[in-house]
């Protein structure tokens, strides 16, 4: 039984759109693609935004055979024409535009609306029978390095999620993060199989309308990734109270202690339920998760694995190794790169870890995320959290500048270069002159919500 499957046994499902308050079935959400789902597997490019007809499309197809790349609306057009060029796949959805050359439009309605499908049945990419989704770690850049999932990759992982968080069938949930993430795809598989209402349309969760909306729907849960919530933090959410909110969600990185424990504070003082988790896209999103009710003991911790999965450390490098049903079939970085699936077994995360007695595990940095400055390896990751913590701050961003010195970037106005120097001195014993500080107005972000070093580097060299 596949996903679609699954969605389709919970009699409590709705989908809400939040601009026009109108309610609907899964049913009613599908387009009609019985022509579409007739064809051999094909490769179909979705671009997609946050509104209800790009939730019912992502839907549709996942009711097809055919395997799909979510992509963002917002990507570049000389970037669009890059990624289809590279793998020409046989269907695109894109609102954004009226004519791809070559192709030919396809009109589908339901009983709500409208959609546009781009056709050339003379394209014709090779898929792997496993091969279901495919999401990009890159944001916005239009890499076209893809993460290659199954169907069984995505149920197993919501399955496991659905074990821990609090799911419910009263549960009204605003998709407020994109469906070409992982973390924001999980929230929509997840409460479409265990859930109640999925919310459609949302306006941003920084913006004053995002909380109008919750106030009329009653949103009983919201999910961010850590920009997410030091944002939320810096604009007063500690201040006021949201009687609908049941738990709330934290994945993506890392989030700096002092703002998780603000948080985690006023969760316990609100009963509300605050679950730091930890996931990788290759890993279909999730791979542990800090139970909420041991989290202000282990409030620096990335939790025990989910259900189903489990979590090592390799014994020479001491990297976090995962197994389990929810990890990918290997990268697609061409478009001869569908046709295979890969079994890989264990995933390597790239982060470096420790387990403590009571078996949970803890990040220590990035194992590429090391420079030698002076001889000495530094933690750039250890840098970051360090500073964060000691004054008390939500962005910072420590780059290794060519291993001849450390950039620092924030952007706190009253935040001195020779303090931040001060105390990486005294705490690390890194000289002053292998620090270097640049103030940001704002530091980029990839659209994921993580930092984007690569800019930070670019812009200073």
């Amino acid at each position: 039984m596949g996903l679609l499957e699954h969605m389709f046994k919970n009699d409590h499902l709705v989908f809400l759109d939040a601009a026009s308050g109108k309610k609907r079935t899964l049913q009613e959400m599908l387009f009609p693609l019985e022509e579409i789902g007739k064809m051999s597997k094909k490769l179909a490019f979705l671009y997609l935004n946050g509104d209800s007809i790009s939730t019912a499309t992502y839907l549709s197809f996942l009711g097809t055979q055919h395997a799909t790349v979510l992509l963002s609306d917002a990507l570049e057009p000389i970037l669009k024409e890059n990624l289809e060029s590279e793998y020409q796949p046989t269907i695109i959805f894109d609102a954004s535009r009226n004519h791809i050359k070559s192709y030919q439009q396809k009109k589908l309605a339901n009983e709500w609306s409208e959609i546009a499908l781009f056709i050339d049945t003379g394209k014709e990419t090779k898929v792997h029978a496993n091969c279901k989704v495919l999401l990009s770690t890159s944001g916005t850049t239009g890499s076209p390095k893809f993460v290659k999932l199954s169907e069984k990759n995505l149920l197993e992982n919501a399955k496991s999620i659905c074990a821990y968080l609090p799911i419910v069938k009263t549960d009204v949930v605003p998709l407020n993060l994109s469906l070409f993430y992982s973390y924001g795809l999980s929230i929509l598989h997840t409460n479409a199989l265990a859930g109640g209402t999925v919310v459609s349309g949302v306006s941003d969760i920084l913006q004053k309308d995002f909380w109008i909306q919750m106030d009329s729907h009653g949103f009983t849960s919201m999910a961010g990734v850590p920009f997410i919530y030091e944002m939320l933090y810096r604009i007063g959410f500690l201040k006021k109270k949201y009687p609908s909110l049941r738990y709330i969600s934290q994945a993506g990185g890392n989030l700096s202690q002092n703002i998780k424990k603000n948080f985690n504070d006023y969760c316990i003082e609100n009963n509300i339920a605050f679950y730091v988790m930890y996931g990788q896209t290759e890993a279909s999103a999730r791979i542990s998760y800090v139970p909420a009710e041991v989290l202000e003991k282990k409030i620096t911790s990335i939790g025990r694995p989910i259900k189903n999965g489990e979590l090592s450390l390799d014994p020479e490098t001491g990297e976090l190794l995962y197994s389990g049903p929810n990890v990918f079939g290997g990268y697609s970085i061409k478009r001869e790169d569908l046709k295979t699936w890969e079994k890989i077994e264990p995933l390597r995360t790239g982060d470096l870890a420790y387990q403590d007695e009571d078996g949970f595990y803890f990040i220590k940095g990035r194992l590429k995320r090391f420079v030698k400055i002076f001889g000495n390896r530094v933690n750039l990751d250890e840098l970051e959290r360090f500073l964060k913590t000691t004054f008390n701050i939500g962005l910072v961003a420590c780059i290794g500048v060519k291993d001849q010195f450390i950039l620092v970037s924030h952007c706190e106005d009253d935040l001195l270069d020779e303090d931040i120097k001060k105390k990486l001195f005294e705490r690390f014993k890194i000289h002053h002159a292998s620090v270097k500080v640049k103030y940001l107005e704002s530091i980029p972000l990839t659209n994921n919500g993580k930092i984007n070093y690569k800019k930070i580097t670019a812009e200073y060299t």
